[in-house]
Formats: C-alpha cells, sequence, structure tokens
C-alpha cells in the first residue's frame, strides 16, 4: 500500500451541509432551477463547515516533474520542455499565468523532479527529489522512500499555502510524459485496460497512440499488481507532490479543485492513501483524455465543465473557480420567500 502519512482529514460538517440544503429550498427561485450550483454549495458547505464562506483567496500550485519513460517515445515534445515551461510559469507567459490573473489567482509551481536546476524565485518551491523518475518500463519509478518524499513535499507545499492565506486550491501539473504515467495510474487503480484509459496526450500521431499503450501495457504487466504502492511504481514525483497537496488542503478543510487527467491520477494515489480526501474534491472540468472521464467515475465526482480540453498546468481547474463562488454567492445572497415577501407559489 501507499506510504501513510501523519494527518487526519476531517468529515464532512453534516450539520453545515443540511442547513445550506434548507435554506436552497427557500430561496427566491423554484426549487432545483439552480441545477448543478445548488448541489455544489451543499457540498461546499459541508467542506468548509459554513454557508458563509466565499472562495476570495485562491491558489493554483503547478507541480512538474520529468519521466524517464519519455525515453520510450510517448510524447510529441522532447523532455527538455518540462524545465523551459516551468521557466515560463515563473515568466508569467503560460496559459495558467494567464486565467490565475484573470481568476485573481496566486500561482505557485513545484519542482518535484525536474530534469534541470532553477535559479531562487519567489513564486518556486524548490522540492526536487531527483532529476526525473526511472523508466517505469524498466523497473520501479521511483523507491519508496521517494514516494513518501513526494507526498510529504506536497503536504508541506499546502501547508505553505495555507499560511499565505488560502480558501481554494486548484492543483494543476507539468511533465513530459507523465500521460503515461497518470494513465498507468488509472488503469491499475480502476481495473480498466490500458487502451481504454490511455489517450493522445501531447498531441501523439496514432502509430505514438499505439506505442504508448503498449507501454503502459508493459509497465502494467511488469509491476502486477500495480494497485500496491503504485505511485512508488508507476507514478510521477509531480504526481505524488499532488497527491500531498490534496492531503493537506482536506486536512484543513480547503476544497480542492482537480484538473485534467494528471491532477485526478493524483487524486487516485491521494485516495489510496486516505480515502476521506475524496469529499473534498471538485472536478473542474473533463478533459479530451479518455483515462481522465473514468477516473472521475471512480473517485464519484461529476465534473463542472466539459470544454475538451487537455493542457494541463491548472488550466481547466481555474476555469471552474467562478463557477464556485457563484453557488455560494447564490446560497449566501438571494433572498428567501419570507425576505423578499414573495408567495412560494407563485415563485417561477
Amino acid at each position: 500500500m501507499e506510504p501513510k502519512l501523519e494527518l487526519s482529514i476531517p468529515p464532512l460538517d453534516a450539520a453545515a451541509a443540511e442547513e445550506a440544503k434548507q435554506r436552497q429550498a427557500r430561496l427566491t427561485k423554484p426549487a432545483g432551477a439552480l441545477g448543478k450550483l445548488e448541489s455544489l454549495s451543499i457540498r461546499l458547505a459541508g467542506m468548509v463547515g459554513r454557508l458563509d464562506w466565499l472562495p476570495l483567496r485562491r491558489s493554483v500550485v503547478v507541480c512538474a516533474g520529468d519521466h524517464g519513460v519519455a525515453a520510450q517515445g510517448v510524447s510529441a515534445y522532447p523532455q527538455a520542455v518540462t524545465y523551459q515551461m516551468v521557466l515560463n510559469f515563473l515568466g508569467g507567459g503560460a496559459a495558467v499565468n494567464v486565467l490565475a490573473h484573470q481568476m485573481n489567482a496566486r500561482v505557485t509551481v513545484v519542482d518535484a523532479g525536474v530534469a534541470g536546476d532553477f535559479d531562487a524565485h519567489p513564486a518556486l518551491v524548490q522540492g526536487k527529489i531527483a532529476p526525473g523518475t526511472a523508466d517505469l518500463t524498466q523497473g520501479p519509478a521511483m523507491t519508496p522512500a521517494q514516494a513518501t518524499r513526494a507526498l510529504q513535499l506536497g503536504v508541506k507545499c499546502a501547508q505553505i499555502e495555507i499560511e499565505r492565506g488560502l480558501a481554494l486550491l486548484a492543483v494543476g501539473e507539468m511533465g513530459i510524459g507523465n500521460s503515461t504515467s497518470a494513465s498507468a495510474i488509472v488503469a491499475a487503480i480502476t481495473g480498466r485496460a490500458a487502451a481504454e484509459v490511455t489517450g493522445r496526450g501531447t498531441g501523439v500521431d496514432d502509430a505514438q497512440l499505439q506505442r504508448k499503450i503498449a507501454v503502459v501495457e508493459r509497465a502494467l504487466a511488469l509491476h502486477d499488481p500495480a494497485n500496491e504502492a503504485t505511485l512508488a511504481k508507476v507514478g510521477g514525483f509531480e504526481i505524488g507532490a499532488m497527491a500531498g497537496l490534496m492531503l493537506g488542503a482536506a486536512a484543513h478543510r480547503v476544497p480542492v479543485v482537480l484538473d485534467g487527467l494528471i491532477s485526478t491520477a493524483a487524486a487516485l494515489i491521494a485516495a489510496q492513501v486516505a480515502p476521506d480526501v475524496k469529499h473534498y474534491l471538485i472536478a473542474g472540468h473533463c478533459s479530451a483524455e479518455p483515462g481522465h472521464a473514468i477516473a472521475l467515475e471512480w473517485l464519484g465526482l461529476e465534473p463542472l465543465l466539459q470544454l475538451e480540453m487537455r493542457l494541463g498546468e491548472g488550466s481547466g481547474a481555474l476555469l471552474a473557480f467562478p463557477l464556485i463562488e457563484a453557488a455560494m454567492r447564490t446560497l449566501n445572497e438571494m433572498a428567501t420567500f419570507d425576505e423578499a415577501g414573495v408567495s412560494e407559489r407563485d415563485a417561477g
């Protein structure tokens, strides 16, 4: 099994969730008229333990790491792009920076295992475990000790964000080859076939896709049963760090918004460590990667958006922020029938 961390995830606040449900029933609208916003507001109230919460202190943490499996030709881009994109994040030029600026969210980048060193930067957490994982087709991607360090790094980063002020966390990533690792994680934990969960990632052609599926199949055969020590056997340092972030945030009742396939694969790892983490997860969107929908179904999560995105970085998670705020603002700021002097019989 995955390493256990010294943290405790509190249960959802059933009283707050029930209070939110009762208030939804009294707002000036037909029952259920706000659709998924209503159920989302009830879930959020249960997560944070109160109705008057607003997600105004926002952060997106982008975890980066390289993968030895990139040597198998599973990506349309060379491994050096991981390093280059981290520099782009720190320079403010990536999609995550643009969207985070729009959503008034802080961007933090975590070097969990990039093949290259970075100068100090106020937005960078230097947490390199190793300059990339081993090739998961040849042996375990990392040692059990490294897997524990990756999880601990994420928990530490969550604590840093919380100390800086945090109400809502989006978790994103960067790492050439990591959709292969994520596909192996999804297949291992959900029991689905490699061909069902493996997609084009960075945009590989048909021949590369077949090679990628074969790589995932080889990894699963080599590490069978991969659902034991999944992170160490087929994971990535950035995936472990993301899982730790989710666990650390959930331990402090901070809602976590998932991004795409890799972010959601990290959620599967987090759920292996502490199943109750699932109660604090929100699916920002469902990407074009086939394994993403399968992983979300396993977690019991329904995505807020369907935009056919597959960029990563936390981009899709950020786009869900306004919906999360809208869910809580309508819950709190709409008048009830009594307050507005509106007859419930005439509503709608």
